[in-house]
C-alpha cells in the first residue's frame, strides 16, 4: 500500500491510498481536475480511483463531491449523518447506489481492504478518521480533531503509516490576526490539533512498526513547518521513523510505509 497527500490545509484536503490496482481517496476538498492532475504528477494512474471516504462535511473536505458524482462512477463512503450534512451543504443528493454507509467503530470491507472509521472530537455532525489495512499493512489519516482522546489513541496502535494533524502553534494563533471567535473555535476541544497536542499523541502511539509519519493540515497563518517538524522530532527522538510534511499546493508521495524513506 502506498500513500500520497494530494492537498492538505485549510484550502482543501485530499489523501490517497493505493495498492497499484485500486486507489481510495480520503476526502475531496480540491477540484476533480486538481485531483487528477496531482495524481498524474506523482505518476499515479487517476483511473485507479474507485471511491472517496469522507471524514466530515466541512467545505475543505468535500468541495469536489458534486462534480465527482456527475463525472465519475466513484463510490462515496460516509456515515449517514455525514451524508445528510454533505447533501445539505452542497445542495445535492448522494444516490443510494453510490453510497457505502460506514459507522464509527465498525470496520467495513472495501474491495478487499479493511476500512475502519473512528470518532473524533470536531465541530461537525459525525466526524471520523480512517484506519485502512491492506496487504499486511496499516495506515491511518487523522486530521480535524480538537484534542487527542483515548479512543483515537487506541485506533492508532501498531501502524506502519500515520498521517496526523499539526494545525497550529498556540502562541502564533493567539497573537495572530484571526478574529477572537475563530481563535476560540480552533483552540477548543472540538477544533484543531496544535503542534504540542500532536506531539503528545504521537508519543503515545509510537511503536517500532511505525515507519512513516506525515504531518498534515498545517495552517499557513498560524503555524510554521519548522515548528511542527521540531515538535514531532522531539516525540520521535530515537525512533527509526521517517517524518514528512504534507502541503497545500504541492502533492507528496511516499514509498511503501514498510520501506525507509
Amino acid at each position: 500500500m502506498h500513500y500520497a497527500a494530494l492537498a492538505s490545509g485549510s484550502k482543501g484536503n485530499c489523501h490517497a491510498l493505493s495498492d497499484g490496482s485500486r486507489t481510495l481517496l480520503i476526502d475531496a476538498g480540491i477540484s476533480l481536475l486538481q485531483i487528477r492532475q496531482r495524481l498524474g504528477a506523482l505518476a499515479w494512474d487517476p483511473s485507479l480511483v474507485r471511491a472517496v471516504a469522507l471524514t466530515h462535511e466541512h467545505s475543505d473536505h468535500i468541495g469536489a463531491v458534486g462534480v465527482i458524482l456527475r463525472r465519475t462512477d466513484w463510490s462515496i463512503l460516509a456515515t449517514a449523518a455525514t451524508r445528510a450534512a454533505v447533501q445539505r451543504a452542497q445542495g445535492l443528493e448522494i444516490p443510494a447506489s453510490r453510497w457505502i454507509e460506514v459507522e464509527a467503530g465498525h470496520p467495513c470491507n472495501w474491495d478487499g481492504w479493511r476500512v475502519l472509521p473512528f470518532a473524533l472530537p470536531h465541530d461537525a455532525e459525525d466526524p471520523v478518521a480512517y484506519r485502512v489495512e491492506a496487504g499486511g499493512m496499516a495506515a491511518a489519516v487523522v486530521t480535524d480533531l480538537g484534542h487527542p482522546t483515548a479512543l483515537v489513541a487506541d485506533h492508532l496502535q501498531e501502524l506502519d503509516l500515520l498521517v496526523l494533524e499539526a494545525n497550529h502553534d498556540v502562541e502564533m494563533l493567539r497573537e495572530g490576526s484571526y478574529p477572537p471567535q475563530l481563535k476560540a473555535r480552533i483552540l477548543s476541544r472540538v477544533g484543531h490539533l496544535s503542534n504540542a497536542a500532536m506531539a503528545e499523541l504521537l508519543a503515545r502511539v509510537l511503536s517500532p512498526r511505525m515507519r512513516q509519519v506525515v504531518l498534515a493540515h498545517l495552517s499557513e497563518s498560524n503555524n510554521h513547518p519548522d515548528l511542527a517538524r521540531f515538535a514531532a522530532e522531539e516525540a520521535l527522538r530515537g525512533a527509526a521513523t521517517a517524518l514528512h510534511l504534507a502541503h497545500q499546493r504541492e502533492p507528496l508521495a511516499l514509498p511503501s510505509p514498510l520501506m525507509d524513506a
